[in-house]
């Protein structure tokens, strides 16, 4: 597992699911649609990775491609890191 996912893992495990019981969270499963990530925890979120990641947020990256599950935030990570901005359409 890369860096970025077990740290996006471990945070959302602590600071919304409160376990570190690694079973408690899918990589795909949606932070809204389950009720893991409210939209307050989605600016705790977007914090975090500003943070920790040293990425800045431009407005049209604040959707739920980039921020509803921990794949689409480590995909998210790293397309910023390799400059490519937005979401990938699917």
């Amino acid at each position: 597992m890369e860096e970025s996912t077990i740290k996006i893992r471990k945070f959302i495990l602590e600071n919304f699911i409160f376990t570190d019981d690694e079973t408690k969270l899918s990589n795909d499963a949606s932070f809204l649609k389950e009720g893991i990530v409210d939209s307050t925890g989605i600016l705790e979120l977007m914090a975090f990775i500003s943070d920790d990641f040293h990425i800045t947020f431009e407005d049209d990256e604040i959707i739920p491609d980039n921020l509803d599950s921990v794949n689409s935030v480590t995909s998210f990570i790293s397309r910023k890191k390799t400059g490519v901005s937005g979401a990938i359409s699917q």
